[in-house]
């Protein structure tokens, strides 16, 4: 099969289509067929530097395909089923491929109304957002919560999450993506090129940072008391937690792991119409490297995705 591999660590110029044996499924797991695999900043991460593990590994993890075939004690899927899902994280999982294992219970249906583009565009970063505003921060109807890089591929679903919660969203975004951002039902867009988001706005209950640095002390500046910081850019930031105690505010570094319970959540708000994935960009599978200069560059508005099967 045909698959994207790299010697070692360095831009997007070390990925290369290489020629890998086809695995097969073991106890519980299933084979599938990829049709889209979608690229993460957390791909760009383990290509550059082997993220912690500090190895080289197969990228992928975002993917949506056809179950070829099931391994042995398989119950919940069928060869045939067309499946989405984000298997094996934060493991390698190898997505961008012709064809991945994974265990069975780290994938769902994937929903009729999606193309298997816009379904491999869903799981991490969907998965990312509603961890951070449900299991983590509890977000609830009438709270206020600010997404940062709203316009991202995490954000401009964090977004869209937050207002099926019933929350009253804040953005940050550049004024060009600010007529986007309102159609996924954003309340409230700030420039952060014009303007201090955290003197912009009124103080919000939740804050989602997907960009760190200097967006984590600002960002508690932003927060009403009591209010909760979900910080998804980096471990180096779980230093807020300290910051944020003493002035009554919460701060956590969330990463985010495999969840069927989840997934399913996030298909049935797709498939209610209440939550889109944006793509910016669909690439064939040799052009890897390609997506991963565009992702880089993090001026993308929502995903980018690798078509495997034409």
């Amino acid at each position: 099969m045909r698959a994207i591999g790299q010697d070692g660590f360095g831009g997007p110029e070390v990925l290369k289509v290489v020629e890998a044996e086809r695995p097969e499924p073991g106890v519980a797991e299933v084979l599938v067929r990829v049709h889209a695999a979608a690229v993460n900043p957390t791909d760009s991460w383990h290509r550059a530097s082997g993220g912690l593990g500090g190895k080289v590994i197969r990228l992928g993890w975002d993917l949506s395909g056809v179950v070829e075939a099931v391994g042995i004690g398989v119950t919940t899927l069928a060869p045939g089923d067309e499946v989405f899902g984000m298997p094996r994280h934060p493991l390698p999982a190898g997505a961008y491929a012709e064809y991945v294992t994974s265990p069975a219970r780290h994938l769902v249906r994937k929903p009729a109304s999606l193309s298997h583009v816009r379904a491999a565009a869903l799981p991490l970063a969907a998965m990312t957002a509603w961890q951070a505003l449900v299991d983590t921060a509890d977000v609830r109807p009438g709270q206020r919560v600010l997404v940062h890089a709203a316009a991202g591929g995490v954000g401009h679903l964090a977004v869209q999450i937050a207002k099926a919660r019933g929350a009253h969203v804040v953005g940050t975004a550049r004024t060009a993506k600010h007529a986007l951002l309102r159609d996924l039902g954003a309340d409230e867009l700030v420039d952060y090129t014009e303007a201090a988001f955290e003197t912009a706005i009124d103080p919000v209950d939740v804050v989602i940072d997907a960009i760190g640095g200097e967006y984590g002390p600002r960002s508690l500046r932003a927060l009403r008391p009591g209010g909760m910081l979900v910080s998804l850019a980096s471990p180096a930031e779980a230093y807020l937690a300290e910051e944020a105690r003493p002035l009554g505010l919460r701060a956590a570094f969330m990463a985010v792991e495999a969840d069927q319970a989840g997934l399913r959540e996030i298909a049935a708000l797709a498939e209610a119409g209440l939550l889109r994935p944006e793509i910016d960009t669909v690439l064939p599978l040799e052009l890897a490297g390609k997506a991963h200069e565009l992702s880089d560059s993090r001026r993308t508005t929502g995903k980018i995705v690798l078509s495997v099967v034409d």
